[in-house]
């Protein structure tokens, strides 16, 4: 049987043209050809030439989802896992540590719409595109078997395909194993430091590896410190700056199950004692704070995105504004200050804006010690907009004197 073909509107496809991943539904002059919904189809543009082939969707408006930029390719087990190696022999390159870290980053790694990250000797797995479901199991072992050719054995793989997104694609949310049942609360080591990730009922797939190394660099300030960190989540921040010599570190979040996680976290590293966590809103912890004349050598915000939407902008640089400037108001006189956005809405410059005018608002000189991104096990992939999300800083905070 003929592959179907999906065909561009002329002028159409101008993204897909400088190297992104996706076709939007309102791109498409037709498709024709027979085809079911999670097929691979042929692209072509308006006048005929090809330009890939990806699989479609009609329930989504992302309705190609580009595999490959060569028409004469097969989309089959060979292809897949050529990906599949290269994108565990780049982590294998540019990692220092592949005990724990993302393995295959959706378009990034030219796989659209499955990410499965590694933690110790479990791997789970979040699907969220109807195509790439299609290959999942396959895309698992034949990680599992790369993996065991290196000497990693995989004890247990779970798949946390439970996003909200995945109803955009007229799929089921879905949690649960893949292959043997095995228990779920893994210990993993990052940085020299120790956690407990729940990957069954923690967020996302369980813990937030893209902040490896910005969580080293924040360590690297914190020896004889005085440490807030706020949106703590689990306390890897917090723990990494304990690790790293802090005098007293107070760790600040509203979910009660993060703050018990990130209190057995630090029981586990041996840091009960220097390291405490506190379940509280951070908007109405800042100004208490100030009120007491509180004041700290290291603030870090490291806040959930505030805009999943370009809609919701402007509230959303309303939030970054609010808690820049009350965490630049509790920094000592030359003490530092660690802030990031995970939203890639939120792009470079309105956040470096936004952070900027938080510092003017309350008569802050700003010294910016560095910039940095996810770590590269998350490559951000040009061309695709949402693989650069991770936006973080360090500065030096001045007085105006």
């Amino acid at each position: 049987m003929a592959e179907a073909v999906v065909t561009l509107r002329k002028g159409a496809g101008r993204t897909l043209k400088q190297g992104g991943p996706w076709i939007y539904d309102n791109e498409v002059e037709s498709i024709m050809g027979s085809f079911e919904d999670g097929d691979i189809v042929a692209v072509h543009d308006f006048d005929g030439y090809p330009l890939g082939r990806g699989f479609v969707n009609r329930n989504s408006k992302l309705i190609v989802r580009m595999m490959t930029r060569n028409r004469e390719t097969a989309v089959d087990e060979e292809f897949i896992r050529m990906r599949v190696k290269n994108a565990w022999e780049y982590r294998k390159k540019v990692m220092d540590d592949i005990s724990s870290c993302r393995v295959i980053f959706g378009e990034a790694d030219f796989l659209p719409g499955i990410v499965v990250d590694k933690f110790a000797d479990v791997l789970v797995v979040e699907s969220l595109a109807l195509g790439i479901d299609r290959f999942k199991e396959m895309i698992v072992g034949i990680l599992k078997e790369m993996m065991e050719a290196d000497g990693i054995r995989i004890r247990g793989v779970y798949e946390r395909s439970d996003a909200k997104v995945r109803e955009q694609e007229g799929m089921e949310r879905y949690k649960g194993f893949i292959g043997e049942p095995f228990d779920t609360k893994v210990e993993i080591v990052e940085n020299g430091v120790r956690y407990f990730v729940d990957v069954k009922d923690g967020q996302k797939t369980g813990f937030f590896l893209d902040q490896k190394y910005n969580r080293r660099a924040v360590a690297g300030l914190c020896n004889g410190a005085r440490v807030l960190d706020c949106f703590t989540h689990t306390g890897s921040f917090a723990l990494n700056a304990g690790m790293g010599g802090a005098e007293h570190v107070t760790g600040v979040d509203a979910s009660e199950l993060g703050v018990n996680q990130a209190r057995e976290n630090a029981e586990l590293n041996g840091l009960s004692d220097r390291v405490e966590f506190v379940c509280a809103d951070v908007f109405d912890l800042l100004p208490e704070l100030e009120k007491k004349g509180e004041k700290y050598d290291v603030v870090i915000l490291d806040p959930p995105a505030f805009t999943k939407s370009r809609s919701s902008i402007k509230k959303a640089v309303k939030g970054y504004r609010e808690i820049n400037l009350r965490g630049m108001k509790l920094v000592k006189d030359g003490g530092y200050l660690a802030t990031c956005s995970c939203s890639h809405f939120m792009d470079y410059e309105l956040f470096t804006r936004t952070i900027g005018q938080a510092a003017g608002n309350v008569h802050k000189r700003l010294r910016q010690v560095e910039f940095r991104t996810q770590a590269p096990d998350h490559p951000i992939l040009w061309g695709a907009g949402d693989s650069y999300y991770l936006k973080f800083y360090i500065f030096q905070v001045c007085d105006e004197k």
